[in-house]
């Protein structure tokens, strides 16, 4: 399906199936987190999911495209960018399976339902509002900067829409590991299953990857690390796999 790009916008590559994702230089754009989190939530056959602040749809297109009889409701705030979104899941004719929803994630629940998904995936904004330069255009600036979307209403948010049972899957800051996961258990949902990144071994971590079930029980399950390039700064087998090259 051909689409005509707005001013701006290009297409670029999913690399995986021939996915393709429209974007724009100063929005947002998906990165090596949102692929990471599309592989660790590894979404099941017939699962009905719900991506969380999907800016311009990477993950819940990549998602559908691992597994061909999920279901993803995409919720984005910005009206412009869920237009990307929106535009396309209809280029890549998944119009069936992933639905795009503009509305605040804080009341995703409202649209949706409360309680009827089994799988919420969220790569939320890592800076502190305040923190550091915030970012030139308001598209980049609300993605990257949290403002009052914090990781206890990241979390609040997630626990409204899962069923009892269902996993929420999220990418964070190394540093900020322990904010989102005591969000994450102050909401019901218990941290199960942690997987460093590190770009290289031996480093410390810049991002984990975190995966919780509401009503969980106790017990942390702690993955290998994730390591994205050998010493002679090649990508490892392991990035290979994710990004299936």
């Amino acid at each position: 399906m051909s689409m005509t790009l707005n001013p701006g916008e290009r297409l670029d590559d999913l690399q995986c199936d021939g996915l393709k994702l429209i974007q724009r230089p100063d929005a947002f754009r998906f990165g090596t987190d949102s692929v990471l989190l599309a592989d660790f939530a590894a979404p099941r056959k017939d699962e009905r999911a719900v991506d969380l602040g999907c800016g311009t749809g990477a993950i819940a297109l990549l998602m559908a495209g691992h597994q061909p009889r999920m279901t993803v409701d995409a919720v984005e705030l910005q009206p412009d960018v869920a237009d990307m979104a929106r535009r396309s899941v209809a280029l890549n004719g998944l119009e069936s399976r992933v639905r795009v929803h503009c509305v605040d994630m804080r009341e995703a629940w409202h649209a949706l339902g409360a309680g009827r998904c089994s799988l919420v995936v969220c790569n939320p904004p890592y800076g502190r509002s305040g923190a550091a330069l915030e970012s030139r255009t308001e598209a980049v600036r609300i993605a990257r900067h949290e403002g009052d979307l914090t990781p206890s209403a990241v979390a609040r948010a997630a626990a409204m829409l899962l069923k009892n049972g269902g996993r929420f899957c999220a990418i964070y800051p190394a540093p900020r590991a322990y904010e989102l996961m005591r969000a994450m258990d102050a909401s019901g949902i218990a941290p199960k299953r942690l997987r460093t990144v590190h770009g290289v071994a031996g480093r410390a971590p810049k991002f984990v990857l975190l995966e919780g079930f509401k009503q969980g029980g106790e017990g942390l399950h702690w993955l290998p690390p994730l390591v994205l390039r050998n010493e002679d700064g090649t990508f490892t087998e392991e990035w290979h796999r994710i990004y299936k090259s």
